[in-house]
């Protein structure tokens, strides 16, 4: 893994995300209520619509276009809609948001 500093947690509010620009491709990050974070592709795969700010709820975000649910943890569409996210690792050292540069890139390029 390669992990690449993409900003302090208090940058995503809770309940909220941010989509970050990196060297290997833009990537939403999203904060849960209990300060989880998770990274995900920031493109819903319905209809394109910008999953950064769409609604965050427990480990889930809504997608603010056509209200698809993905789950942050597993990238999977819930409930009847079909299909599903890109998700990627990311972890918090001392504050700072650290993602798998390596994983962002493949998927990308996928």
């Amino acid at each position: 893994m390669s992990w690449i500093d993409i900003g302090h947690i208090d940058d995503v509010p809770l309940r909220g995300a941010r989509m970050v620009k990196t060297p290997v491709g833009c990537v939403a990050i999203f904060r849960t209520a209990e300060a989880e974070v998770f990274a995900a592709s920031n493109s819903c795969p319905h209809k394109g619509g910008p999953l950064s700010d769409g609604i965050v709820h427990g480990r889930k975000v809504t997608c603010p276009l056509h209200n698809w649910v993905f789950s942050l943890e597993t990238g999977e569409a819930q409930g009847a809609d079909e299909g599903r996210i890109a998700t990627y690792p990311i972890r918090l050292e001392e504050g700072r948001l650290m993602l798998d540069a390596v994983a962002v890139g493949k998927r990308s390029a996928a």
